[in-house]
């Protein structure tokens, strides 16, 4: 057997290469708190998801900018653009943003408070940009809940206090005491926000705890009047809004109760109450002002709209003859979630644009939305224009969207998420006004019909919302393009998620066979239903796929050619469905013939007449195999040939695509259990994440487990390859993220971020990491640093685990490709001493390629063919004549002598061909200068082929060219010695092979000249005009010529070359048997 590596004197294992710099400084020096490979970007999927409300400015007579907050910042939409992205303010407030009032072309944004003892503060911010800071008194820790802009002021209403500023200097004007404000363990006074009215000079309405409405005037300080509430039982106040009519003020309290209120006399004018007992208070209140809306043919002015954070409907009140309701619009924004799933919900804010008929709404839901009034007929009831939105509760699932099979979605563009609202979305990582939610059918009429979303007066309360009409929420997501038909795709004519094995809903599905079918598929939370969707129409799809035993959905996939989906189910069945067709295809197990029921019945009843032989080969029998807990993964290899199914009984089965037959499996019970599982195509290799922290990772073409992954410290919510199957990324309910380097085992970066990571996935480019998170709406994503600087693979352990912040919506404090390629590198003290040198030979009995790109060496080869290639076809073209107009010269006494164009050389050109013949000239004379001391000083020609190595191929063909072909042909000797020499280190070995190829094709006729005019060879060539000679050995003694010392060279050299080329040879042929014998299927 032969062996790889000599065997050395040394015992024990060999010692770690330390690095021979010095290390010094690295004990001084911090390492960098940043993650290794992730930088932050940016977060997607904010539009509106806090309760701070929405504010307005208008833009000309028909154009609005509408601004919201994302926590520490804003977003500023424009309506004409149809609720596009327009700027976001930068840089980031310290604290979170409690207030916003837009006024001019400045948007306002209080911040800070929330937390007992942080800073507050007021920024001015124009375009996006901070451009002022409202003064703050000493010792003011209240938060501002509201800013009101009017005239000369800027108010702002915090819990105890109203702050009043000067607008044209920003100055501290006064703080406002309401009476009980100063009192011990006083709450919140102030809860119904404040307000202005038109033609009430410097005065100010504020609504109180106590149902009470203060009016102050802020020049002098002083309170004035405080109107009192209707009854004792009306409660606080919860909004104020002034009606278009003057004198007029609408006041809502806590009991449902509102208020149309005559400021003046201080008399009630209207006083309205929902009908609906349940309904929660308003909270917001607008008016219309295009005067028109109202009464039976919409065309009187009184519309008012109302809404509360207890639901998401909007109420249209009709104010004339003592009001009435309208309409109410139902669901304009998910209601609070009654389970504790976290869905946020509820109306924020509803405003009617000035002069306009459009109402802007916004919600705890994550949406910001537009509805028109242009129906006819008439109708209360406005629809729908435009909308943003985003989850309404934390995800779950991410999926990068794979390329098709013609590359068109290639570039990592779209991130596939769910989450718990019951929604499925798709986010443009290039474009943020192409996200959108894909549609689960016509939910809202399906709501109209069922009474949820009744716009009439007579509509009972719902017992359903419109959340309950969606599909459950999606567990479990997979996705292929090779099939996918695009926008073109033939949707069919019946109904979305109908069950094709129902004969009653059958489907016709000839058409997508030309078009395109469904390429997502997802499983849902207590649902035994797969159901399908189409990419291309982002929506929802034909089939809802049952499991075969009835039970939960808990693992789906899709094969590799895009045709077929595989559910996985709770009780342990693996099933195969045609996405074409709908028709069930397979299960796993396979589903006995009476013939083969028959047969393994006898063979249960007389086991003793199989066989030995028969018995190990019905090891897996028809029927037999499944699984029996749940399935939680289900894969398909890249040829559609074995399916690889996983299950908490801690198994993983290996099943035949065609036959549904159990092929191997790989048991690890009781030992842990299969958690999830991640596939990844191209280095067929699947990880599985176990019950016990651990990840194995193992190769499906020789069934072995190949990698154990350990560090988690707690349970694994999620994890996934890297685009190239490096990496294994998994994140952990310790709100770890850890990076493990499969070719090594080493855990290579590992970041706590500041909530748990529930999902996360790697882009197909490389480029992006998204993180989603527990309590976040949003999506992080993430930069892969390792596309422009290295990163070590060294292990790191557990102290070296850094604290990281997340990405933000706007990009702040992130890093993008461009940034982070341009920044330092790391130093060298932050480098560990373990890392190792950078050496161009770990062994001297290991034969090692050299450093030098595989361009270079392949480029000196065929360098003529190159030179013949790039010829110029053709000569230059001599300049065109001078235009007839231009002047001509004025001594026409000297005549003009002709020259001809090409035999003129320009200074610049002299200059510059003198200096490449002084190089040419200076590195061959240094080339040869080192061959000439190798052979008689130095003893060592070493530094001649590192001379050789460093220059690009067409200075490394001038440099053998320069050897001189004049006997006694010291400097081909030279040559040939030294590459004998560098063969025998076992150097460079690929670099030998193409110099001495480039060597005999310059100099082969010279060499086969020497070698005739000798008697030890023969000088012939192999015929095929290369230059390539045949060197026979000799048994005699050399002649003292130049020839003979030549032939002696080019002997040594074949010696060597044979010797190496037959170790390597021997070498090759037994690591190819221990792998073929390895993966056989003997054994």
């Amino acid at each position: 057997m032969p062996s790889a590596v000599i065997p050395q004197a040394q015992e024990g294992p060999l010692a770690k290469r330390q690095r021979t710099g010095d290390t010094s400084l690295a004990d001084n020096v911090k390492p960098i708190q940043a993650s290794r490979i992730f930088a932050p970007f940016r977060t997607v999927g904010l539009v509106s998801p806090t309760d701070v409300p929405f504010t307005s400015v208008p833009l000309g007579k028909t154009s609005f900018q509408v601004t919201t907050s994302a926590g520490r910042s804003l977003q500023t939409y424009d309506l004409r653009r149809g609720l596009n992205l327009v700027f976001l303010s930068r840089p980031q407030t310290p604290e979170i943003i409690t207030a916003t009032t837009a006024w001019k072309d400045r948007v306002f944004a209080a911040w800070g408070g929330e937390v007992a003892g942080s800073a507050v503060g007021v920024w001015v911010l124009k375009r996006g940009k901070k451009v002022g800071e409202l003064e703050i008194p000493s010792g003011h820790r209240e938060s501002v809940k509201q800013i009101l802009i009017f005239g000369s002021w800027i108010v702002g209403c915090c819990s105890n206090q109203i702050l009043v500023w000067k607008s044209a200097s920003y100055e501290h004007y006064t703080t406002l005491v309401p009476l009980g404000a100063n009192t011990e363990n006083a709450g919140q006074v102030l809860t119904g926000g404040v307000c202005n009215m038109p033609t009430f000079l410097n005065k100010i309405f504020v609504g109180r705890e106590d149902g009470g409405v203060e009016i102050w005037n802020l020049s002098t300080g002083k309170l004035i009047y405080t109107i009192l509430p209707p009854s004792s039982d009306s409660g606080p106040v919860t909004a104020l809004e002034p009606t278009p009519a003057l004198s007029l003020l609408a006041i809502a309290y806590a009991n449902g109760a509102l208020n149309i209120h005559d400021v003046k006399s201080d008399k009630p004018i209207i006083m309205l109450k929902s009908s609906n007992a349940n309904r929660s208070p308003v909270t917001c209140i607008s008016f219309r002002t295009d005067g028109l809306g109202a009464g039976e043919d919409g065309r009187k002015a009184g519309v008012m709209a109302t809404s509360g954070v207890g639901d998401g409907d909007v109420t249209l009140w009709d104010l004339n003859e003592g009001g009435r309701v309208m309409g109410v619009l139902r669901g304009a924004h998910n209601p609070p979630s009654s389970s504790d799933r976290g869905v946020s919900g509820g109306v924020s804010k509803v405003e009617f644009l000035s002069g306009q008929p459009v109402l802007m709404t916004s919600g705890l839901d994550n949406a910001l939305k537009s509805w028109i009034f242009d129906e006819s007929p008439f109708s209360p009831v406005p629809r729908i224009l435009h909308s943003r939105s985003g989850h309404a509760a934390p995800v779950t699932r991410l999926d990068f969207l794979p390329s098709d099979a013609d590359g068109a979605e290639a570039g990592g563009k779209w991130l596939i998420s769910s989450g718990r609202d019951r929604s499925l979305w798709a986010w443009s990582l290039r474009r943020d006004g192409q996200s959108t939610e894909l549609s689960q059918g016509n939910v809202r009429s399906k709501a109209k019909r069922l009474g949820i979303l009744g716009a009439g007066v007579s509509s009972t309360e719902p017992t359903l919302s419109l959340e309950d009409l969606k599909a459950p929420e999606i567990t479990c997501l997979a996705s292929s393009l090779n099939r996918d038909g695009g926008m073109g795709s033939s949707v069919g004519k019946g109904s979305v998620w109908t069950n094709a094995s129902n004969k009653k809903n059958a489907v016709d599905a000839t058409a997508s066979g030309a078009t395109g079918w469904e390429s997502v598929v997802t499983g849902h939370k207590g649902d035994k239903f797969a159901r399908t969707w189409f990419w291309g129409r982002k929506k929802a799809g034909r089939w809802a796929f049952e499991t075969g035993d009835g039970t939960e959905v808990k693992s789906v996939a899709i094969s590799p050619c895009g045709t077929f989906a595989l559910v996985g189910s709770l009780g342990g069945g693996v099933d195969m469905f045609n996405l074409q067709s709908g028709q069930h295809r397979q299960r796993f197990p396979a589903r006995l013939t009476p013939a083969q029921a028959k047969r393994l019945k006898l063979q249960q009843g007389n086991p003793g007449d199989l066989s030995k032989v028969q018995k190990e080969k019905q090891k897996f029998g028809p029927g037999q195999g499944k699984h029996t807990r749940a399935v939680t993964g289900v894969m398909v290899d890249g040829l559609n040939r074995t399916v690889i199914s996983c299950s908490l009984d801690g198994r993983v089965k290996f099943w035949d695509f065609t036959t549904g037959m159990l092929q191997d499996e790989i048991d690890w019970h009781p030992m842990s259990a299969i958690t999830g599982s991640r596939y990844h195509r191209s280095s067929d290799l699947i990880a599985l994440s176990c019950d016990d922290l651990s990840i194995r990772v193992v190769d499906i073409e020789t069934k072995k487990l190949v990698r154990e992954l350990w560090g988690c410290s707690g349970q694994i919510t999620d994890f996934c390859f890297s685009n190239d199957g490096r990496w294994i990324v998994a994140a952990s309910v310790d709100s770890t993220i850890r990076v493990w380097d499969l070719p090594t085992g080493h855990l290579i970066d590992a970041i706590r971020v500041n909530s748990t990571c529930t999902a996360l996935a790697f882009s197909n480019t490389g480029e992006f990491l998204a993180t989603a998170h527990a309590d976040s709406i949003g999506v992080n994503i993430w930069n892969n640093r390792t596309l422009f600087t290295h990163v070590p693979t060294r292990h790191i352990s557990e102290d070296e685990i850094t604290d990281v912040s997340g990405p933000t919506i706007t990009g702040e404090g992130g890093q993008g490709l461009i940034d982070a390629a341009f920044e330092d590198d790391v130093p060298e003290e932050f480098t560990p001493e373990t890392a190792g040198a950078s050496l161009e030979q770990l062994s001297q009995d290991l034969t090692t390629l050299s450093l030098v790109p595989r361009s270079r060496w392949q480029t000196l080869l065929h360098l003529d063919a190159i030179k013949q290639r790039n010829k110029p076809k053709e000569p230059p073209k001599a300049p065109e004549k001078a235009p007839f107009f231009l002047p001509s010269l004025k001594d026409t006494t000297t005549p003009l002598t002709t020259t001809d164009p090409a035999s003129v050389v320009s200074a610049a050109e002299r200059s510059r061909i003198t200096a490449l013949e002084r190089g040419a000239a200076s590195s061959s004379s240094s080339f040869t200068a080192l061959l000439h001391s190798g052979t008689t000083e130095t003893g060592t020609l070493a530094p001649a082929l590192e001379l050789l190595k460093s220059l690009p191929p067409a200075a490394a063909d001038i440099q053998i060219r320069s050897l001189s072909s004049l006997a006694p042909y010291t400097e081909l000797v030279a040559f040939v010695a030294a590459l004998t020499e560098r063969l025998r280190e076992k150097r460079d070995y690929e670099l030998v092979q193409a110099w001495m190829a480039v060597f005999l094709k310059i100099h082969g006729e010279v060499v086969a000249a020497a070698v005739s005019n000798s008697d030890y060879g023969d000088g012939q060539g192999d015929g095929d005009g290369d230059g390539d000679i045949y060197i026979h050995d000799v048994d005699g003694p050399g002649h003292e010529k130049g020839g003979a010392g030549l032939l002696a060279a080019l002997q040594a050299w074949r010696r060597e070359q044979d010797a190496e080329a037959r170790r390597l040879e021997s070498l090759v042929g037994y690591c190819s048997g221990v792998v073929g014998f390895l993966r056989s299927t003997r054994g």
